[in-house]
């Protein structure tokens, strides 16, 4: 019997109408791994309240007196879905050989936890988990989220395609990722940057079986500027560029001008001056913006601030 202690770390907000099945799938997977040999018996599925205002810690902590496998991590206050994440993984990461992180809908594939875990036995220190297909997303979601990929990749960031924040980590490198202390969190960033054995498992993505999603589009377009932005500064380069370019334009106009004027072809030129204002303008405030939210970020860095605050954890049965 293999003696792999496994901690599977599942973030929730307001995740009542899920909480029921979603802790059923878990245990009845953990009770086949544990009959296999797979996982130790002392594995455990931990579940984190991000503020919820609902009833999510109150069904947490049933579960936790219904049965020792189930443990609670109760935060403060919302911290958001990446610090609960880390907050989640950073409370478990020295009782445990490894952990896996997972949405509490579980529209990502619980089954290939045993794969992971065969991974992780057999030298793996990160296994992502891979979308092998986006059938169940609209086309606009699908677009979007392969553009994301791409613009990240262009922007240099190091991400893994089609990966979320489903992942297996070893003890060591969640040890590594604790080293990491940036407010500005983009775990799907800073994973990579650990640099240890890594492999992937791939998996089809399920509809969301109960309750509404928590990412709609404003927080996934603040999600994906937020990694941009925690990893790369090519878009101040981007904007560097573009000053250079419109500022060649502006004496390539110059020179038309008076080159017009010299041999009288000039008018009153109304709508080509406003256009002028109107483009320069907008360049300006997007620079403005997109420089605003490096300082912004800068800003929070400075005020090392903690990331998340655990109010309650709950290990065991009346604990």
């Amino acid at each position: 019997m293999k003696d792999t202690k496994l901690f599977v770390v599942l973030p929730c907000y307001n995740e009542e109408e899920v909480l029921g099945e979603t802790s059923k799938r878990l245990l009845e997977l953990y009770g086949k791994m544990i009959s296999e040999g797979t996982v130790s018996p002392e594995s455990k599925i931990v579940f984190v309240d991000d503020g919820s205002r609902d009833r999510t810690w109150e069904i947490i902590s049933g579960l936790c007196e219904q049965n020792n496998i189930y443990r609670g991590v109760k935060l403060a206050h919302n911290a958001g879905h990446q610090n609960a994440l880390l907050g989640g993984l950073m409370t478990v990461k020295d009782e445990c050989d490894c952990a896996v992180s997972i949405d509490a809908d579980l529209q990502d594939d619980i089954n290939v936890i045993p794969e992971m875990v065969k991974k992780f036995d057999n030298g793996c220190d990160v296994v992502y988990g891979v979308r092998s297909e986006r059938k169940t997303d609209s086309f606009f979601k699908r677009t979007t989220a392969q553009g994301f990929y791409k613009f990240m990749a262009m922007m240099g960031v190091d991400v893994v395609y089609n990966h979320a924040d489903y992942r297996l980590m070893s003890r060591r490198a969640l040890n590594d990722l604790e080293s990491f202390k940036e407010v500005n969190l983009f775990l799907r960033g800073l994973v990579p940057l650990i640099g240890y054995k890594s492999d992937s498992v791939y998996y089809e993505r399920a509809e969301r079986f109960a309750g509404e999603s928590k990412y709609p589009l404003k927080k996934m377009l603040s999600f994906a500027f937020d990694g941009i932005t925690s990893f790369s500064v090519k878009p101040i380069k981007v904007l560097w560029s573009m000053g250079l370019i419109v500022c060649v334009a502006a004496v390539i106009a110059a020179i038309y001008t008076l080159v017009s004027k010299f041999f009288g072809y000039t008018s009153d030129g109304w709508a080509s001056l406003m256009c002028s204002i109107w483009f320069l303008g907008g360049v300006q405030l997007v620079s403005i913006g997109i420089i605003g939210e490096y300082i912004g970020k800068i800003y929070k860095e400075s005020k090392a601030r903690p990331r998340y605050i655990i109010e309650e954890y709950k290990k065991e049965a009346n604990n």
